[in-house]
């Protein structure tokens, strides 16, 4: 037998079948994460953050002041993708089975009949979330852990993908209901959305004089990239990203010194663990690598730690904020150099 036929010399198809994959999630990735950013100026950063949680199968909190386009980012995400859309807008009044649906007694048939509602999709936009009591905000929290969803004495399975992506206004307090933490937990990690820099801000006046930009709102521009069937590809192409034991162990140190850190008086569960690794895989694919790397830990840190910690008395009142501890905590953690 030649050299050029043996079958020690050619790679495994399994293995081959994994590089392609990979290959081709990456490809896709980098399509969707140039359309969104020619809508959403100046938010480089938020929309990797937000592409990472969308591959890694989790749910998002994005957080920032009213017209920073917090909502522009999502329906430019959603255009991205071909599948079912829904947009809850949450104010004081809305009722749980506004979200879930209700069952309905039909006379005609007279039987009871299921009405599913908007929660029944596969990206759903919970727009200003923390404008819903908390007993509305509640009727999230079996779909967003399980997927599923219980009306009545039923259960119905949510189709994959399925990702809840939520804003909210950090400011104003009127008319508003801070999250429940087995709620805020429930979101892979929160996301803040910052002013755009001059630059940025610069091109966004330039396109709306100009009338290339007629609409804040405007996604019309973005052609459906991904199908359903593509995005869960993708998530499988997350877990196969390499994860060495060093670099694991990192993560778990980290998670676990939260909760012993003299800065936090909560400290963050395995929930945030587990989030952090697979965020991780996540942005390393977005970066077109294989395996994972300290810096990628380091860069989900915040949002993944954010909003499930809380500070000490005394932090809080010399005015420290969470990013600041966790970026201290990072800074007195040593990584691993190998």
């Amino acid at each position: 037998m030649n050299e050029e036929s043996s079958p020690s010399n050619a790679p495994p198809q399994e293995e081959c079948h994994e590089t392609d994959q990979l290959a081709v999630s990456q490809d896709l990735l980098q399509q969707i994460r140039t359309a969104v950013n020619e809508v959403v100026i100046g938010q480089e950063a938020v929309v990797d953050q937000v592409l990472q949680c969308f591959i890694a199968g989790g749910h998002v909190l994005v957080e920032g002041v009213p017209g920073l386009a917090k909502t522009l980012l999502v329906r430019a995400l959603a255009r991205c993708f071909d599948g079912a859309f829904q947009r809850i807008q949450f104010t004081p009044d809305l009722m749980p089975s506004d979200v879930t649906g209700h069952s309905l007694y039909n006379m005609k048939e007279e039987q009871f009949e299921t009405r599913k509602g908007p929660i029944f999709t596969n990206l759903l936009l919970a727009d200003e979330i923390n404008r819903a009591p908390a007993k509305t905000q509640s009727a999230l929290l079996e779909v967003m852990q399980e997927r599923r969803v219980t009306i009545a004495l039923d259960t119905f399975s949510i189709d994959h993908p399925f990702m809840v992506l939520a804003t909210q206004n950090p400011i104003e307090q009127d008319g508003t209901y801070p999250l429940p933490e087995a709620q805020l937990d429930r979101f892979m990690l929160k996301v803040l959305i910052d002013y755009p820099e001059h630059s940025a801000e610069r091109q966004i006046a330039t396109n709306y004089a100009s009338g290339e930009m007629r609409d804040t709102l405007e996604v019309t521009s973005i052609a459906p990239i991904v199908t359903a069937q593509q995005v869960n590809e993708i998530q499988d192409s997350v877990v196969k990203v390499r994860f060495d034991e060093a670099v694991l162990d990192y993560v778990v140190h980290i998670v676990r010194e939260t909760r012993v850190n003299r800065n936090f008086s909560i400290g963050a569960g395995p929930r945030a663990t587990l989030a952090m690794i697979r965020l991780a895989q996540a942005g390393a694919l977005l970066q077109s690598r294989d395996f994972v790397t300290p810096d990628d830990v380091k860069d989900v840190a915040a949002p993944v730690l954010r909003h499930r910690l809380s500070l000490t008395a005394d932090l809080e009142i010399e005015g420290v904020d969470v990013d600041e501890a966790i970026s201290q905590m990072l800074t007195a953690t040593q990584a691993p150099r190998t």
